[in-house]
């Protein structure tokens, strides 16, 4: 049995206009026969585990035992219709927090009467406040305050009893909870943490706000519309299940479409391979700047939501300031795929990319930009290229991307080797992890803004909220292949190998202060998937000038901030590199707020860092085989 380093790649070339895939096929089986660019591998499948291997009778050579070829078959098998009833989470995994929780609670008796005492005072403020308000007082102050972000019970009817009892008497229950799985000696921080997340969402279930009975606001309309909200979210309801069970879009998404009203700013496809198209955007201006700008989006989801409707697109402003732009679209893709790796992303995506820009402007360095996933990738590319001496590089922008996985948000609750075991085993029995599966992980991080929100408006208020073109891009995402995401997930969340210093690129570490061209890091505020205090990590990781930019919003709603976007606001600072580090808090405490979307203090910082104006550089090269192929947005972002 060959080593996963032994095992066939496909051989994955430069494709011409009339080699690439058919897209928009009409059914997953012709989504898997559209990805045929690339030859499936014989062994596609991961190798039996060492252990396996080790069971071997010596007396066979290097032959397997076909038992354990079947026993690890059965295991993965059973795995992967396990995870159809717990959302992907590996049961071994929240079982260990949960004894983890009960033995050390167990032998702390001294927490056990903490919790007793917390208790009984919590219900001892509940009861003056029943009391108070039995009395007649209704504007006695509540026993407790929602957290800032919690807006489930701001309006006002909330506010009088019984309804003010009934929300106070949950928070109280909650910040019980929360009190009873943290702060235990012995016990794991990560296993505190998990079982706090899992408790609030268990306890959000039982949320007053989400039930017809308790929710004053529900039963409000209710009366006055005679149930008709009701009967109209049943039909909502219905509507949305016969969507999911077909593997079709939301409601509302019909009206928007790449091509069509999203991703217009025209330009062609210059290059294409089996894993991207490189779009270059046509100019608006009569001279741009020398430096050309590549921007390196996340291959979980399409590249447009940064060439969102007109008017809200990044790439439309860049062009309109006299920047040449290219944008990576990656292909979307299938079981066929299973065997790319994370490295063919870095060299078929960015290096590949690279190259074309190159000799489509000669002789200039590139502004290389990348977003999320897209900006990891890149910051690997970058070090590999500063390692090897290549000076191809005028800067670097990251975008909402870390580097350091340590502190990763929400998302690292559930990245140990139990749950990455049981990921692999689901993606081995598919090919790749598919966009539900990932769609699923992000809502729960917010699950009273994506759940438990949609429920009452659309479900029991009988109102459907207006689709944007944010969220039409958000419902066509895309799938990641099995060896890649297994390797981004292991390599860097779970061991956080590029931080330090142990990510290989061409059988070498890597180092990301090897860079040194200029650098600017975007982190948002309300950011769940990659926290600003993470990406601020940058400035332990870089010896370079490293401008950092704090934005309102979260990791899309803050990216996508144009200059119009009302009550936006950042925070700026640039550390040179001879500077001391100044920590999260003291930086923020130390720059304020400024009005305006983040998007023209980073034009104005690209421009300090460009040449003087020259002439527009031609569409593709075709002198190069870089013919200009499909018009903007190209194939590969209508695949599904």
């Amino acid at each position: 049995m060959a080593t996963s380093s032994e095992k066939r790649r496909p051989k994955l070339a430069s494709l011409g206009p009339d080699e690439a895939p058919e897209v928009a096929p009409t059914s997953k089986s012709a989504a898997n026969e559209a990805h045929t660019a690339a030859p499936r591998p014989e062994d596609a499948r991961r190798p039996i585990a060492p252990s396996s291997l080790a069971a071997a009778d010596p007396a066979d050579g290097d032959d397997i035992d076909p038992s354990l070829q079947m026993a690890e078959a059965l295991d993965r098998s059973f795995h992967y219709m396990l995870s159809r009833f717990t959302l992907g989470l590996s049961p071994m995994a929240l079982a260990s927090a949960e004894m983890d929780w009960l033995m050390h609670l167990a032998m702390s008796p001294g927490k056990q009467l903490q919790l007793v005492q917390k208790a009984t005072r919590k219900w001892t403020r509940l009861a003056t406040h029943i009391a108070h308000c039995l009395a007649g007082n209704n504007d006695t102050e509540p026993c407790v305050t929602p957290l800032a972000q919690d807006k489930r019970f701001s309006a006002e009817a909330w506010q009088h009893p019984p309804y003010s009892i009934i929300y106070q008497s949950f928070l109280l229950q909650q910040q019980w909870w929360h009190n009873a799985v943290t702060g235990i000696p012995g016990m794991s921080k990560l296993n505190q943490r998990r079982l706090d997340f899992l408790t609030r969402q268990q306890l959000d279930l039982w949320s007053p706000s989400i039930f017809l009975a308790t929710n004053p606001l529900l039963l409000e309309r209710t009366v006055s519309e005679g149930g008709m909200n009701l009967v109209r979210g049943a039909r909502n309801m219905i509507e949305d299940w016969e969507r999911a069970i077909n593997s079709r879009p939301p409601v509302g998404t019909e009206a928007f479409e790449a091509g069509r009203n999203l991703a217009v700013t025209p330009g062609r496809v210059v290059y294409r391979n089996h894993l991207i198209e490189l779009i270059q955007y046509a100019p608006t201006t009569d001279a741009v700047r020398p430096e050309p700008v590549l921007v390196v989006p996340a291959w979980i989801m399409k590249y447009y939501v940064l060439d969102l409707a007109p008017g809200r697109s990044l790439v439309e402003h860049l062009v309109g300031q006299g920047f040449t732009v290219f944008m990576i679209s990656w292909r979307n893709p299938g079981a066929n795929d299973r065997d790319l790796s994370f490295d063919d992303y870095r060299r078929l995506g960015v290096m590949a990319a690279l190259d074309a820009v190159g000799k489509i402007v000669p002789e200039a360095k590139v502004h290389a930009a990348g977003y999320c996933l897209g900006g990891t990738l890149l910051a690997i590319a970058a070090a590999a290229m500063a390692r090897e001496r290549d000076n191809r590089l005028a800067s670097l922008t990251f975008l909402a991307a870390q580097t350091d996985f340590t502190e990763a948000g929400e998302l690292t609750l559930f990245i140990d080797e139990s749950q990455l075991s049981f990921l692999e085993d689901i993606m081995w029995e598919q090919g790749f992890l598919d966009a539900s599966q990932m769609a699923g992980a992000f809502q729960v991080l917010r699950s009273n803004d994506l759940i438990w929100s949609r429920v009452v408006n659309d479900y029991l208020m009988g109102e459907r909220r207006p689709m944007t073109d944010l969220m039409a891009w958000n419902a066509d995402s895309t799938r990641m292949p099995s060896r890649m995401h297994g390797e981004y997930l292991r390599q860097l969340f779970l061991d956080n190998e590029l931080a330090e210093g142990r990510f290989k690129v061409d059988e070498r570490p890597i180092a990301l202060t090897d860079i040194r061209v200029p650098v600017m890091a975007v982190g948002t505020e309300a950011d769940h998937v990659a926290p600003w205090g993470s990406v601020f990590k940058f400035h332990l990781l870089l010896d370079t000038e490293l401008t950092f930019l704090l934005a309102s919003g979260g990791h899309n709603t803050g990216i996508v901030a144009p200059p119009d976007t009302r009550r936006a606001h950042y925070r700026l600072a640039t550390k040179a590199e001879a500077d001391r580090y100044i920590d999260p808090e003291t930086w923020i405490a130390l720059n304020t707020p400024r009005p305006g979307s983040w998007w023209s203090p980073w034009v104005d910082w690209l421009d300090g860092h460009s040449g003087r104006t020259a002439p527009l550089p031609p569409m593709g090269a075709p002198e190069h085989g870089l013919p200009p192929l499909d018009d903007a947005p190209g194939r590969y972002v209508r695949m599904r």
